[in-house]
């Protein structure tokens, strides 16, 4: 049974909006304000921690697929300090998905990230 609380959606979308973040300034300051300072970020192809490894990981990302942005598919499910959620990574022009997937974080008192763990639903040969 989820617990959930505007806690973990809250984080949730902060998280979503950091990743949606274009402008290296503003992505910067995103990323600090989500995750804690020693934050990490794993999933089958990046390992980082930190701030600036978060930051330069997601920019890369966004590199890689101009044109897309990250939403969220279905309901955040939540208890304690953990909350999981699904993604798909959308092309805003044309509308494909071609990158979905699921994570999970955890957060601190103040509600910023410690850490996430991320898992690929789909994701094209390229990556």
């Amino acid at each position: 049974m989820s617990a959930n609380t505007g806690r973990h959606q809250d984080a949730v979308t902060r998280y979503l909006e950091a990743w949606n973040t274009t402008e290296a300034v503003a992505l910067a300051k995103a990323v600090s304000d989500v995750w804690s300072a020693d934050g990490t970020y794993t999933d089958p192809v990046a390992d980082v921690r930190g701030h600036d490894q978060i930051t330069a990981m997601i920019a890369g990302t966004q590199e890689q697929f101009p044109g897309f942005v990250f939403r969220l598919v279905g309901e955040v499910d939540g208890h304690h300090d953990t909350a999981r959620f699904s993604w798909e990574l959308v092309h805003e022009a044309e509308g494909s998905a071609p990158v979905a997937g699921s994570d999970v974080i955890t957060l601190d008192a103040e509600d910023r990230i410690t850490a996430v763990y991320g898992f690929f639903d789909r994701l094209p040969d390229a990556v």
